[in-house]
């Protein structure tokens, strides 16, 4: 073992200001890969420091990148960029104020005790993962969230509130104003709303660029309040905006020290000296046993269920960053690391032991946390703890793991905290920056999911066509074949065939199924 201790050594990074450390011993690269990777790693830096000053970094839409002027708005490359970042934080410390004390309710001499955000992707991940970090019995409202347009998903939400619909504050988040999943989420809501005979308007908030559909729909309707939100910022990185602060300020969350450390982490990990950065040190570490080309998965193993989120985050932040088709020369690369996990010990009892004995094609990213976050200790045997075991268990695992030849990096903090966990946020988002310019890709934009919305669309116009025929010739039964030709998509059959099979499963949806000899023969009616 006394190579390992001596590796350790050379590769430990311990920061006690942001109380951080990072090992990346178990990591099996060569001793000049630093050496090696430097120039590269030089042009991050100046590419990163582009981006900060303003530089258009999304060029699909001209925009800036400015998630970091967000916990730092002196940094903003415009003075009006700097006040609006300045007043919407002084906006949403004094609106959660003023609901904590009752002076913003729903009326009857009551307060709020729930919310519900509506959002999707980065307006859900972030958010839920700082809720559930930094949970506390404590906590002023309870928090909620639809983050998808599952009509059963919305359902079990809803009842779980129940007949405290009146006493729960909804907020709205799209960034675009015109989210379709958003949008959905919003309008079974209203509905919800209605059933109880309660104003929605009265208890809702939106959080939207200015000017948006939303933002219109908000002004128009007299919410509560709209906060902002701006092109500048990607769904991906808007915790740090009124996306991830309104929510966790309502819940009781200390949003200026959660704004502390992701500001103390950038100022670190702006460093041009690798060797005290500890994002380019991430970031080098992917590089490396990824091969540059996302040869190996990324798992994501937090021995923290407060962190139990921050896989899913982190699987969006990593994915959509920098799963893309061509670099920044239009040069077809297909990159991507793709990234899952769930938490420790629980992984003893679920997929370490293909980890441990499987194919080797991941590397893991431990994630520890020194602090039990317990007054009073209740000692299982002897003088030992279930914490004890916790990290018994990750460094057993983490031991197992070198032994068969798989990699592994461990990021300690000491506690979880505000603090700490914008700290995690900031750094990560920082390596996704430094290892994307390191494969000469763009981070910060998605095509991709624009593809998957246009398909959407033309699922749904699909749908409603087939619909229209079938209420125009009651009566009558119709083949997919059929259809598809009747609604002008001949070539369509297959997801048309999805679109009916759905549709007859729900009798509520007025179309009936006649099951044939084989499923292609069924015909399909009104009922």
């Amino acid at each position: 073992m006394a190579k390992y201790w001596q590796r350790f050594k050379d590769y430990y990074y311990d920061n006690k200001e942001l109380g951080l450390s990072i090992d990346t011993s178990r990591m099996n690269f060569p001793d000049n890969l630093f050496d090696l990777v430097e120039p590269q790693l030089q042009r991050a830096y100046r590419e990163m420091t582009e981006l900060e000053d303003g530089a258009i970094a999304n060029p699909d839409e001209n925009r800036m990148v400015g998630h970091y002027w967000l916990r730092n708005p002196a940094l903003a490359p415009f003075e009006e960029i700097t006040a609006a970042i300045n007043n919407s934080i002084e906006r949403i410390s004094v609106f959660a104020k003023t609901v904590h004390q009752g002076m913003i309710g729903p009326g009857n001499e009551k307060r709020f005790k729930n919310f519900i955000l509506i959002g999707i992707g980065g307006s859900a991940l972030g958010p839920q993962l700082v809720s559930d970090a930094l949970w506390t019995k404590n906590d002023y409202l309870k928090p909620y969230y639809i983050d998808n347009t599952d009509p059963d998903g919305i359902d079990r939400v809803l009842a779980k509130i129940g007949m405290e619909l009146e006493e729960t504050l909804i907020m709205v988040a799209s960034k675009s104003g015109g989210t379709t999943e958003t949008y959905n989420g919003m309008q079974e809501v209203r509905v919800a709303f209605a059933k109880q005979g309660i104003t929605f308007t009265n208890n809702a908030v939106a959080i939207t660029m200015p000017g948006s559909k939303l933002d219109l729909l908000a002004k128009e309707e007299g919410w509560l309040e709209s906060f902002p939100l701006w092109d500048w910022v990607g769904g991906r990185t808007s915790v740090t905006s009124a996306v991830g602060l309104l929510p966790a300020a309502l819940q009781g969350i200390d949003i200026t020290s959660f704004l502390k450390g992701a500001r103390s982490c950038d100022e670190q990990t702006r460093q041009p000296n690798t060797s005290v950065n500890p994002a380019a040190q991430l970031a080098l570490m992917w590089f490396h046993a990824t091969d540059g080309k996302g040869s190996k998965d990324m798992v994501i193993l937090p021995y923290k269920d407060r962190l139990q989120h921050l896989a899913c985050y982190m699987q969006q932040l990593v994915m959509e960053s920098l799963g893309k088709k061509y670099d920044r020369n239009g040069v077809e690369v297909n990159q991507g690391i793709s990234v899952y996990g769930n938490k420790g010990s629980t992984d003893q009892h679920a997929y370490v032991q293909q980890l441990i004995e499987g194919v080797n094609n991941f590397f893991v990213t431990f994630i520890e946390v020194l602090g039990d976050e317990r007054k009073d200790n209740i000692y299982i045997t002897g003088n030992i703890t279930s914490g004890d075991y916790l990290q018994a268990f990750l460094l057993g695992t983490r031991q197992a793991l070198t032994q068969q030849g798989r990699e592994s990096l461990t990021i300690t903090i000491k506690h979880l905290d505000a603090f700490s966990l914008g700290v995690l946020i900031a750094l990560f988002e920082r390596a996704i920056g430094i290892y994307a310019s390191l494969i000469n890709i763009n981070a910060y934009h998605q095509p991709g999911v624009e593809l998957g919305k246009k398909g959407a669309n033309m699922i749904i116009d699909m749908l409603a066509k087939s619909l229209d025929y079938l209420q125009q010739n009651s009566g009558e039964t119709f083949s997919v074949e059929e259809i598809a030709a009747a609604i002008g998509n001949p070539e369509d059959e297959e997801r048309l065939f999805k679109i009916l099979e759905h549709l007859s499963a729900n009798s509520n949806r007025g179309v009936k199924k006649i099951c044939g000899i084989d499923p292609f023969k069924s015909r399909y009616t009104t009922i």
